[in-house]
């Protein structure tokens, strides 16, 4: 399966990118970045230094600074630190840049030579995915399928009682997106929350491949684990661990028989006290895929899997 991914990375961001990069049947054709758990020039060195350490030239796009119509919400660097990957320590050097193009034209111009090809896996903001349909009116029917992990649909939101923080980070252009002509699944809070990635699990995989990417890896998921185990000291904290937000956005494409998924049409509230909310409305001619149960213990089985595997170069 031909895929881009656009994301803010993010520790949950970088283990959705290895599991993405190690998967047999995926193949990552370019990453485009954007602001959201960091800035978008810490997002794009992210995303280059997280390929390069792992040995891969996936093409890396550069991509919206702020929000459309609302001021930018400072990076949760208490989540994923200053950096974004758990304030890393002794980064390896690198000589990889971005792409020449921004992220609405590199998203528009792949699809366009791929077309009804490329599933799009967006993980952040939605503004860059915005920014395409704008550029280009006939994008989203080139798109196979739109994929995203964002929204709190039957749940309270994680950035207020109604808003998840994609969505709440540029509500505007989550609306422009489920409004548009095309296929979107959405993987919200809804199944994330039901899926804990414990440290110990990306322990045993930086200790079984003994490569500095794992390392790198090991070390963001344990500031991002130690934040999530004190904000919910009687879930995830039991399991030491953190959510598996933006994996499951890819496994709903490498292993969609882990999830019950339900029909919908879904639009975004712009403005007001609740502002960012995803309003659901069941409808079995819907647009859009809610997904509603997973099976978690299946989804670490499969991430452990995957990463275990002999991928790294």
């Amino acid at each position: 399966m031909k895929v881009l991914f656009d994301t803010d990375p993010g520790v949950d961001d970088a283990m959705a990118l290895y599991y993405a990069l190690a998967h047999p049947n995926l193949d990552v054709m370019g990453i485009t970045t954007t602001f959201g758990n960091v800035t978008v020039e810490q997002a794009t060195e992210n995303a280059l230094y997280l390929c390069a350490m792992a040995g891969f030239n996936t093409p890396v796009a550069s991509g919206a600074s702020q929000p459309i119509n609302k001021p930018a919400e400072a990076p949760p660097v208490h989540i994923h630190g200053q950096d974004g990957l758990g304030n890393l320590l002794g980064r390896s050097p690198h000589h990889r840049g971005a792409v020449s193009q921004n992220a609405a034209e590199f998203l528009v111009e792949t699809v366009r030579a791929h077309p009804h090809e490329i599933t799009v896996v967006a993980v952040g903001p939605l503004t860059n995915i915005a920014a395409a349909l704008a550029l280009d009116k006939d994008w989203a029917s080139q798109v196979k399928r739109l994929v995203i992990m964002g929204g709190a649909v039957h749940v309270p939101g994680n950035v207020t009682a109604f808003a998840e923080a994609n969505i709440w980070n540029d509500p505007h252009a989550a609306a422009a997106v489920f409004a548009a002509d095309w296929q979107v699944d959405v993987v919200s809070l809804d199944v994330t929350h039901q899926v804990i990635i414990p440290a110990k699990l990306i322990e045993s995989l930086a200790t079984h491949h003994t490569h500095p990417a794992m390392d790198a890896l090991n070390q963001a998921v344990r500031f991002y684990a130690n934040f999530y185990s004190r904000r919910h000291p009687d879930t995830v904290g039991q399991i030491g661990g953190c959510f598996g937000h933006d994996i499951l956005a890819f496994m709903a494409l490498t292993n969609p028989e882990y999830f019950q998924t339900e029909a919908a049409s879904l639009t975004v509230v712009i403005a007001g006290d609740e502002a960012g909310r995803t309003v659901f409305q069941a409808s079995d001619g819907g647009p859009h895929v809610t997904y509603r149960r997973v099976d978690a213990p299946a989804c670490l089985a499969a991430f452990d899997r995957t990463l275990r595997g002999q991928w790294l170069r």
